[in-house]
């Protein structure tokens, strides 16, 4: 019943308080709303209490019973739970058969509090087709929910019941402790040692490592040009579909690689894949009969999916202030100093987590969950709406139109690419998107789609996947992937089959979009370049390698590479439908940045003061200026000094060799009012300061003109033949610094 595989209507009940707490949900840990006044609440309740009053339900087929789990209601209200019951067995659902003890009939214990479930074996089993539950006692109102043990021993006939899915895989279709995690990740690097490679995060507030699993054909190092994927699971540790699904995937790529799949090796050998069945493994033991939040945080208390810093918060108040891109930037946000401090209040886990983020460069990643059946992408968080967007949505409700202004604060520069990503896994699962479904404890979200948008679903701050698209060039997921978080061992092959192309399918999407190599012009990769798109307002960084990948949907696409000290350079990419990034290299010429910096030196980095040209100087202010300028005249010696003796060497010949780099800055100063005024040789430079003594006002301009020797091919000094006088081959850079009035 938890999982849904029992459709709403093979559930009945003798009466019902009112829709929302109807028979459909009598489901063990069904979820009320967020509030008390939402339609859809947590359990069956009866309507007349002082009837005898049953709920039941209807397999389908013969069915052998083994026992039932109960549970009270869920609401932060009411205290509802049933305390003793009955149990009844029919063929035809009209004659019934109490179950006994063999004297009269057996009276079972329920619960004692509301969200505890409680399991209640039948002694001997039963075959039959339905079962139904009689309310003996209870606390509160008469309100439960429950799930119904058993086996088929039929086959199903109903036009209604799904097919029944069996594995062809040969995998351990068990549920693994850590210790069997462990033992399971040891043996498949035995079987494939030469394609994986199993690791540790870091440890989680009991001590425990959290293991991750490298499958690819170089486990251990990042090769160029080649993208890194994540899976993760276990957040919450109760949440352990995720855990085991990714175990079986661990063992199906390993054996099919070696099988020569040529799906899977090709996977493989163009992808560095990083698998982490459990982020929070101290949640996990236990969790098994727990309440639904049983397990769900990590030893300390802290929920580790929302646990992340805020950098949403971060980002939209600097777009509010007008100071992005220039002050802050739009990827690849710095993490504030109070989250870094030893004493803030964030989970070891996550430390570790955000460590193995910034150590990997990670393009495409999805944490797996449970209780839900849909994918949900960024963003998390819900942003507030300017009053221009209020003001526009209210205009826009008033004439019947869609709120879209709303609706746009909570999406990303890249709401297109994730959705593309959330169908592509949604639309390969078997099950996700089958609208008849609906959601696993309310309306259905996704309009039948199996995506939505995480802040018009579930709001949330903090969260990994925002964490992941602002800090790092991740796109993150989150794949909720089925209503029952712990189901049995006996459904984790179907699991398998409703998830293995979903998998597969969401891992290719890493090579969908463009990717390449950023370099100097002498083939020196830049690392932390930023690789902007035209019209997506939200960039990616280059890796230590130079290389970077943008996933992106198919179209044509203006892109530009800035890097500190050099010129930024654009060029068009086309992406195509098929799967294959395309490949679009940048090489970057150095700008003069880093010798305006030097310039800029002389004047000891400070801010220069603006005269009005209409108003005279005052005695103190020529007094400044005689000072400042004095001071440039003698740092422009030093350098030029400098230079010379690092061209000239120890001897200090009268003309310089022709392997030295030479840099020789032909300055060129107009001080005068006097547009044609120029500055004569070196030996007169006194006697321009003392002219400059007697302006008004002086604007400072410097020319400068810098050679450099050409390098040859492999980097070294080469001397070029030329006709006439023996001179080295240089290049000229002439550029011009003005420094405004002084």
């Amino acid at each position: 019943m938890e999982s849904h595989r029992i459709e709403d209507n093979q559930i009945r009940a003798s009466s019902m308080l009112r829709h929302g707490l109807g028979a459909q949900r009598g489901r063990l840990n069904m979820q009320a709303g967020a509030t008390e006044d939402d339609y859809y609440d947590g359990a069956w309740c009866a309507e007349d209490e002082a009837q005898t009053q049953w709920i039941e339900v209807d397999t389908r087929r013969t069915t052998k019973f083994t026992g039932v789990i109960t549970q009270g209601r869920d609401s932060s209200v009411h205290d509802d739970f049933v305390t003793s019951f009955f149990v009844g067995f029919s063929n035809d659902s009209q004659t019934w058969v109490m179950y006994t003890n063999g004297y009269e009939e057996m009276t079972f214990h329920g619960n004692v509090d509301k969200d505890t479930p409680v399991l209640s074996e039948l002694p001997e089993p039963v075959v039959a087709r339905f079962i139904r539950v009689y309310p003996l006692t209870w606390n509160g109102s008469l309100c439960m929910r429950l799930e119904v043990l058993g086996c088929p021993v039929s086959p199903v006939h109903s036009y209604y019941a799904q097919n029944e899915v069996v594995a062809t895989d040969n995998l351990d279709f068990r549920h693994h402790s850590y210790k069997d995690l462990r033992q399971l990740m040891k043996v498949v690097n035995e079987e494939c040692p030469t394609i994986t490679r199993t690791y540790s995060l870091g440890k989680s507030s009991r001590g425990l490592k959290i293991y991750a699993m490298e499958i690819s054909d170089n486990p251990g190092d990042h090769e160029l040009g080649e993208p890194e994927f994540r899976y993760t699971a276990g957040l919450h540790g109760n949440e352990v579909l995720g855990r085991e699904l990714l175990l079986l995937l661990m063992q199906y790529l390993c054996r099919e690689y070696r099988d020569g799949n040529p799906r899977v090796r090709s996977l493989v050998q163009d992808t560095r894949i990083h698998l982490v069945p459990a982020l929070n493994p101290d949640g996990y033991e236990g969790s098994e009969f727990g309440n639904w939040a049983l397990g769900l945080w990590t030893e300390e208390g802290f929920d580790i999916y929302e646990d992340f810093p805020d950098l949403n918060s971060v980002l939209w108040g600097a777009e509010e202030r007008k100071w992005v891109p220039y002050r802050v930037p739009n990827n690849n946000l710095p993490i504030p100093e109070r989250y870094l401090s030893p004493d803030a209040t964030v989970s070891t886990e996550v430390r570790a987590i955000i460590s193995w983020m910034e150590k990997n460069p990670f393009v495409l990643g999805a944490n797996l969950n449970g209780g839900e059946r849909l994918v949900s992408y960024p963003y998390d968080m819900a942003r507030t709406p300017s009053q221009e967007q209020l003001m526009a949505a209210a205009l826009a409700a008033a004439r019947g139109e869609d709120e879209d202004e709303v609706s746009e604060a909570q999406e990303t520069p890249d709401h297109a690419i994730f959705r593309w990503l959330a169908i592509s896994f949604a639309s390969a699962h078997l099950t996700m998107t089958e609208p008849y479904r609906g959601g696993c404890q309310a309306q259905d979200h996704t309009g039948g789609m199996g995506i939505v948008n995480g802040a018009k679903w579930n709001p949330r701050s903090g969260t990994i996947n925002d964490f992941s698209y602002l800090h790092t060039n991740c796109l993150e997921l989150s794949i909720y992937l089925g209503c029952d978080k712990f189901p049995h061992e006996s459904e984790l092959p179907r699991e398998w089959e409703n998830n293995k192309e979903a998998l597969l399918t969401f891992m290719e999407q890493v090579h969908r979009g463009i990717k390449g190599v950023v370099t100097d012009e002498q083939g020196i990769p830049i690392a932390n370049a930023t690789i902007s798109v035209s019209g997506i307002n939200h960039g990616v960084k280059t890796a230590n390698g130079g290389d970077y990948w943008r996933i992106l949907n198919p179209g044509e696409y203006r892109v530009t590479v800035q890097a500190e000290g050099y010129t930024p350079s654009a060029k068009t990419c086309n992406v195509d439908y098929d799967i294959g990034a395309t490949q679009c290299n940048f090489i970057l010429a150095r700008s003069n940045w880093k010798r305006i910096r030097e310039i800029l030196a002389m004047n000891g980095n400070r801010p220069i003061p603006h005269i009005d040209p209409s108003r005279p100087m005052t005695p103190q202010q020529r007094r400044l200026q005689h000072r400042r300028l004095q001071y440039r005249l003698r740092m422009r010696e030093q350098m030029r000094l400098r230079r010379l003796n690092a061209t000239a060497g120890p001897a200090a010949p009268s003309t310089l060799p022709a392997a030295a780099p030479t840099l020789l800055p032909t300055l060129s100063l107009a001080p005068s009012p006097t547009p044609n005024s120029t500055l004569g040789p070196r030996h007169v430079l006194p006697e321009t300061t003392a002219a400059w003594e007697d302006s008004e006002t002086e604007t400072y301009t410097e020319v400068v003109t810098e050679f450099g020797t050409e390098l040859g091919p492999e980097g070294e000094d080469e001397e070029v033949p030329v006709a006439g006088p023996e001179f080295p081959f240089t290049t000229v850079e002439t550029y011009t610094v003005n420094f405004g009035d002084f």
